[in-house]
């Protein structure tokens, strides 16, 4: 029985084209496609004079990626990548979603557009409501918005029928000012998208190095022996990264990619920053590519540590860093005591790799004493995702590479300020350390009752436990899995309210009331009573830096996200001794607040207006390992995958498009896959293809398994792709509806996107 159905039903592709993947990533054809979408949604003068202030010191933070910034001196001619121009450019549109707009056309209408088209309506420039029962959003005043989310969250039984959901790009003042206005209102529920990505990666991290964050800084990728990059495609994703991937090369070090598709910006690189590379071969970057299985990570890495232990016995002391493991470690006895109970034999058919390459990564690990070890979704989307981590942690820690130049972890999270926002404490189960802070200086008590995670809260919404939701910034819907079980929930809710820039999919799969809040983007200057204002973030390596706009507002009734969630504070809270106004008059009093209950923040408003921000405290990347539950980096026991897939089954992993960040649909072009003008693909195994009698371009449907139930998403194009046997690729979101609501990570709760079996069926 089909539970849950994906309504497209196309007969028949005209637009497809598939071209010759290319040799190298990024060089001349990305400025040319970074100029192209500039001019057409900013218009070429101004949107380059836009761009020249995009990660600069004086400048405006990128609203994509959370990769850092150098320290020292910035490229003046580009210090962003295609992606992060389209990310601006997407934001600094010329057109416009007005209440004219609204008027003319229905939401339901609206509903039938694919995400791309919904994107590219524009800018959104007033607060719309959307009444029970109309199909028309109108314009409303904040006032009365403010009003109408007051009297929804004022007549719930309990806050905790109320959700407050974050996206990454929100600011430091915005997420503090947000989180704090949740719990005052007498709640957790603060999911957000790490509940989505990294989550795993916080809960192993913190576990065994005490610390739920990266312990390397970009300076030590110029330091470093080895660098290997897991689960990740940094040509897309973050091609800043690639810089820096580059420079280490130049300093002699070596680069392992292990991924299931070979990706293009991992391989070869022009450098963007050099004319006089945009032509010609390219740098190598890749001396190692290990091709492994879908979800086939920790039994590599368990068979890597085997081929170190068998090292280490043959040569005492040439491997392991003895003198470290007793001094900072907890745990190394349990680790081998389980390494003895698996063969070689046993942990090979699940890499899909050859023992030979897994040995010459290995060698590589045992003759390198400085290594880092980088990932990105593709080990923190499974089942054993926390396993993943956990496993990487134990290669680093034997070789006693954490804590010192060179070598350590690093993370690599998605949106800008993701990991910002966390920091901030936008999660459903902050410490109480950080909740005595809070009431300390708000003189109030906050709820110490864990809140809802993003699944937990979708399940809520669904079971009718949930009655309002509010967003601030994203685009729910399109973000998290089990599409049509996700929307069901919305449509429960009495309320649902997004903080938007522009029109996406969640503003038009609704609760029975709704409201759209349009606020500034990064671009944008942020005018308060005290006069002009910045903002600050937190990149992917713990520096926390300003960012300030340069474009006037799109709109004269857009307000910043830290006045919303006052307006929205003063509407709602009848008790708070807060002085919300005075707060958002001058951003500095936030940060003095956030100064006075997060640490490391001290003497925040001087040291985040020096030129490159400050480093946060990093106490793994200082070798202390205190914070831990024995007090030293612990090593683990983990598991291997445990799907098993029947003869006609695969695993399907989402991935995203070159034309893509996040659920942001900048074009229909996945150029370094070589598929242009087509987002509903799947790539498949030559072999598998022509065992099921699949033709290249021919229409199949897909259907996940889990539980006895069964999702269907219907019309994809199968292409055939260097991808190992039994292993798909699709794009989200549109496959998300085939991603099971109850399939999720071991501890971090995350839906499993990256392994979702399914059957495929020939049209």
């Amino acid at each position: 029985m089909i539970k849950k159905t994906n309504a497209q039903n196309p007969e028949k592709y005209t637009g497809i084209e598939l071209k010759e993947i290319p040799h190298s990533a990024v060089g001349f054809k990305a400025i040319k496609s970074s100029i192209n979408h500039v001019k057409n949604e900013a218009g070429l003068f101004r949107g380059m004079s836009l761009l020249k202030n995009l990660n600069q010191t004086y400048g405006f933070d990128c609203p994509g990626c959370a990769w850092p910034d150098p320290d020292e001196k910035r490229a003046f001619l580009a210090e962003y990548c295609e992606n992060g121009a389209k990310a601006v450019a997407e934001e600094a549109t010329r057109n416009k979603v007005s209440p004219l707009f609204f008027a003319t056309y229905s939401v339901s209408n609206l509903a039938k557009l694919s995400d791309y088209e919904i994107g590219k309506k524009g800018r959104i420039t007033h607060p719309v409501y959307l009444p029970e029962g109309a199909n028309h959003y109108k314009e409303i005043s904040w006032k009365d918005a403010f009003k109408l989310i007051a009297s929804e969250l004022n007549s719930l039984d309990s806050p905790d029928e109320a959700i407050f959901y974050t996206s990454g790009r929100t600011s430091n003042e915005a997420a503090f000012l947000y989180q704090l206005f949740g719990r005052q209102f007498g709640t957790n529920n603060l999911p957000d998208c790490s509940n989505m990505c990294h989550e795993a990666s916080g809960a192993a991290l913190s576990e065994t190095l005490g610390i739920g964050k990266g312990s390397v800084t970009l300076d030590d990728f110029n330091h470093t022996d080895l660098i290997i990059v897991m689960g990740q495609n940094p040509g897309t994703n973050h091609p800043r990264m690639l810089t820096a991937l580059g420079d280490a090369k130049k300093n002699g070090s070596k680069i392992i990619t292990i991924n299931p598709l070979p990706e293009v910006g991992l391989m070869n690189y022009k450098d963007p920053q050099n004319p006089l590379k945009w032509v010609g071969s390219g740098q190598d970057l890749t001396d190692l590519f290990l091709q492994v299985k879908i979800n086939g990570d920790v039994a590599l890495l368990k068979i890597i540590l085997k081929l170190m232990i068998a090292k280490e016995e043959e040569d005492t002391g040439s491997v392991f860093d003895y003198k470290f493991i007793k001094e900072k470690t907890h745990g190394v006895e349990a680790l081998i005591d389980d390494l003895e109970t698996y063969s070689i034999d046993y942990l090979l058919p699940q890499t899909g790799l050859t023992l030979e390459i897994i040995k010459k990564a290995a060698d590589l690990i045992i003759n390198n004493k400085k290594i880092i070890i980088c990932w990105a979704m593709g080990l923190t989307q499974h089942k054993n995702s926390v396993d993943n981590i956990r496993e990487i942690v134990n290669i680093l820690l034997l070789k006693g590479s954490i804590g010192k130049k060179g070598a350590g972890t690093c993370p690599v999270r998605g949106h800008s300020n993701v990991q910002g926002d966390r920091t901030m404490g936008i999660w459903e189960k902050m410490p109480d350390t950080f909740l005595d802070k809070i009431d300390t200086e708000f003189n109030f008590k906050s709820p110490r009752k864990h809140g809802f995670d993003v699944v937990n809260s979708i399940k809520a919404m669904h079971q009718k436990k949930a009655k309002v939701f509010f967003g601030m910034g994203g685009n729910f819907v399109s973000a998290t899995p089990d599409t049509e079980y996700t929307a069901e929930g919305l449509r429960n809710c009495n309320l649902t309210v997004h903080v938007s820039t522009k029109l996406n999919r969640s503003h038009l799969i609704h609760g029975k009331k709704a409201l759209i809040l349009p606020c500034l983007g990064r671009s944008e200057k942020d005018y308060q009573t005290s006069g002009e204002q910045f903002i600050s973030v937190e990149n992917s390596m713990g520096i926390v830096h300003k960012s300030q706009g340069h474009l006037e507002p799109c709109s004269e009734d857009l307000l910043s996200e830290p006045a919303i969630v006052a307006g929205l504070a003063k509407a709602t809270l009848k008790n708070s001794k807060v002085n919300w106004d005075e707060l958002i008059s001058n951003y500095d009093y936030i940060r003095d607040k956030i100064e006075a209950v997060i640490p490391g923040f001290n003497n925040y408003n001087k040291r985040v207006r020096e030129d490159v921000g400050f480093y946060l405290p990093n106490n793994a990347r200082a070798n202390n390992f205190k914070p831990t539950a024995t007090g030293k980096a612990n090593f683990t026991v983990n598991a291997t995958s445990d799907l098993k897939l029947a003869e006609d089954q695969f695993i399907m992993m989402t991935i995203r498009t070159h034309d893509q960040y996040n659920t942001t649909i900048y074009g229909l072009n996945d150029r370094y896959r070589g598929v242009l003008n087509e987002r509903r693909v799947i790539f498949m195994n030559s072999s598998d293809l022509e065992k099921y009698n699949i033709k290249k371009l021919d229409i199949v449907d897909l259907r996940s398994h889990f539980d006895n139930e069964i999702r269907e998403a219907k019309g994809f194009i199968a292409i055939p792709y260097n991808i190992p046997k039994q292993c798909t690729a699709t794009y989200f979101p549109e496959a998300n509806v085939l991603v099971p609501i109850q399939s999720t990570g071991r501890t971090s709760n995350t839906p499993t996107s990256k392994t979702v079996i399914i059957t495929i069926h020939k049209r």
